[in-house]
């Protein structure tokens, strides 16, 4: 039975309010365990999803811990000194930390979540690394708190993919930019995703179920107006990280009436090899 956008985004709220405060596993880009025990901050979603070492020992731990992105949106991203930065999910505050330090204090940093648990968690960390020229509002990013023409960059790690209606997203993505205005965004992509595993509510909150097409997603920016729309970097995802997205909660679930067991999500992980990856996607508002 499909769900209603309502009922999808308060499933994802739900997650990622339990996801911060401990009582979810997981994350989009794997299981976050420490891969270096004397160094707490070096985590394997963060690095592996683009973050140098560097950036990360200048950060709060707190903020590399709750990072569930699937990608490093600022990298790439052209931010300059004055530049006000708008980024959709700010999650636990990674992204507006590094935004903050490029745009300089002549800039500004707006972050957008909806979850009050998270939105708490980033102002803790903006507050514990010394930023003065970041916020966070708390909205939807199918209908931003944001002025029209106001932002120079747009940027998103791993949470467009999480909208059930993801054609308003791009439409605000349009209407909050300045002319000229960029956007560079991390995302999940997928291609010929059966239709059982779009089924499963659990897998929606852990990047799967509710990730289209590299050319679906293009597409939706090209028409509401954005040009120059190209994919920068691709990251192609192997079994074994697509499974671990979500295979131990999946196995929880399944015990609790889910009709998919994990040998039958591993069988669907080996299936999807090469099929979904991170892909970091670029758009420019016409002037």
């Amino acid at each position: 039975m499909s769900r209603s956008a309502e009922q999808i985004r308060n499933d994802v709220a739900t997650t990622y309010g339990k996801r911060v405060t401990g009582a979810a596993p997981g994350s989009c880009c794997g299981s976050g365990r420490a891969q270096d025990a004397g160094d707490t901050r070096t985590k394997d979603c963060p690095l592996a999803a683009g973050y140098s070492k560097d950036d990360l020992n200048t950060l709060p731990a707190d903020a590399v811990s709750h990072s569930f992105g699937c990608g490093n949106p600022v990298a790439l991203a052209g931010l300059g000194v004055g530049d006000v930065v708008l980024d959709l999910g700010a999650g636990a505050g990674i992204d507006l930390i590094l935004a903050s330090r490029k745009v300089g204090t002549t800039g500004r940093v707006i972050g957008i979540d909806m979850t009050d648990e998270m939105i708490a968690k980033a102002n803790e960390n903006i507050g514990a690394a010394g930023i003065l020229n970041a916020e966070v509002r708390k909205g939807f990013i199918e209908d931003l708190p944001v002025e029209d023409a106001s932002v120079d960059w747009v940027i998103s790690n791993c949470v467009i993919n999480l909208s059930p209606e993801k054609h308003r997203v791009f439409r605000e993505i349009h209407r909050v930019l300045k002319p000229g205005g960029r956007m560079l965004v991390s995302d999940i992509v997928a291609k010929e995703l059966p239709e059982e595993l779009r089924d499963i509510p659990a897998l929606h909150s852990y990047c799967i179920a509710g990730a289209v097409s590299e050319e679906e997603y293009l597409a939706g920016l090209r028409h509401v107006g954005m040009a120059d729309v190209e994919v920068k970097d691709r990251l192609v995802y192997d079994a074994v990280r697509i499974a671990g997205f979500a295979a131990s909660t999946l196995a929880q679930d399944y015990e609790c009436g889910t009709q998919i067991p994990l040998d039958r999500i591993l069988d669907f992980a080996r299936a999807l090899e090469g099929k979904v990856w991170s892909a970091k996607v670029y758009g420019r508002k016409p002037d």
